[in-house]
């Protein structure tokens, strides 16, 4: 608590030793960053009034999931009503699509966890099953649109676009080796890169 309140009178001291020929407009900003300061070292600051993150995305994702999963709904509990995302542009549209997937038991298990890729309005492009996250993002294009490996059961598979939607389940595509994972981007790297939960 010393080293703190030490802290906050070093700041005080040196911001009022600074050019005392500033502006009114620059004292207020200086008086608010000195009082944010002071309290964040102290450990008084509220920040209860901090903006929620907006995010399209997500509003646009949780619309689509209430319809999507509408026979669901009635099921889940509130633990297993929550998602992670990624946006990813899979056809160089310069409008990102977005990977959902899930972590819960009523989505997951033991051959993994399903999930949607939907498009950049919200249609969905897929729905797919037996899925262990992350999923790849590789450098081959079929019908304008990313190839994908996905794992399942412990093995790397190929999935491509046909028709417009990628394969459901993917454990029963090709399979490829993991080096082929090596090179490509990770989408829903839900372990690996922390993701935010979000509810619906």
């Amino acid at each position: 608590m010393k080293i703190k309140i030490l802290v906050a009178f070093i700041i005080l001291g040196m911001i009022s030793c600074q050019n005392k020929d500033k502006t009114e407009k620059e004292n207020v900003v200086e008086a608010i960053a000195t009082d944010t300061i002071v309290k964040t070292v102290a450990g008084t600051a509220d920040v209860s009034d901090a903006p929620v993150k907006d995010d399209k995305g997500v509003e646009l994702i949780r619309k689509q999931l209430l319809v999507l999963l509408k026979t669901d709904l009635p099921a889940l509990t509130k633990d297993d009503r929550f998602f992670y995302y990624s946006a990813f542009d899979l056809n160089n549209d310069k409008k990102d699509e977005y990977f959902v997937g899930f972590s819960n038991s009523y989505f997951c298990g033991s051959g993994g966890c399903s999930g949607f890729i939907l498009n950049n309005d919200g249609s969905l492009i897929n729905k797919f099953s037996v899925t262990d996250f992350p999923i790849y993002v590789t450098t081959s294009v079929t019908e304008k649109f990313y190839d994908l490996i996905v794992v399942s059961g412990g093995k790397f598979h190929l999935l491509k676009l046909k028709n417009g939607k990628y394969p459901s389940n993917p454990s029963v595509q090709e399979v490829v080796k993991e080096e082929a994972s090596r090179e490509s981007a990770k989408v829903l790297d839900i372990d690996g890169k922390k993701l935010e939960k979000y509810s619906f």
